[in-house]
């Protein structure tokens, strides 16, 4: 089993490029690291350290390839007492609803007994051309957390 498992939410690739762009970095500090992009929830190990990076887009929304998992999580609500996590959400501030997904995913998480790592990064891809250099900031001090 991996030390962390990245997940990715992302409609358009930022996300997931973020996520990778973390797992290479976590890699570097000595972590192992699994990454799955949208996955199941009898994928996922319900105990560990997760990293969980999602766009959102629309009002909002979940991206397209999160949506069953968060739907699972719902609807199954699994005992995540034994799950950590980090966040880390990309949005436009231009909406009311900016990083509305990270923040779905991050309650719904803690809902169901999981605890968060230090704050949930929320990037505003207004103000980062390449969104990969704020959560590389984020990823070295929350890698001091662990």
């Amino acid at each position: 089993m991996a030390d962390i498992t990245l997940i990715s939410g992302s409609t358009l690739g930022s996300a997931e490029y973020v996520a990778e762009h973390l797992a290479e970095k976590l890699e570097a500090a000595g972590f192992s690291t699994e990454m799955l992009h949208g996955p199941e929830l009898d994928e996922l190990e319900l105990d560990g350290l997760w990293l969980v990076v999602s766009s959102t887009h629309g009002a909002g929304d979940l991206p397209d390839n999160l949506q069953p998992l968060l739907e699972q999580i719902a609807e199954q609500q699994p005992d995540l007492s034994s799950v950590t996590f980090g966040a880390v959400g990309l949005g436009s501030s231009e909406y009311d609803t900016f990083c509305g997904a990270i923040k779905q995913i991050d309650d719904l998480l803690v809902a169901c007994g999981a605890k968060r790592i230090g704050d949930r990064l929320e990037i505003d891809v207004t103000q980062h051309e390449i969104p990969e250099d704020p959560a590389e900031e984020w990823v070295n001090n929350w890698i001091n957390l662990l």
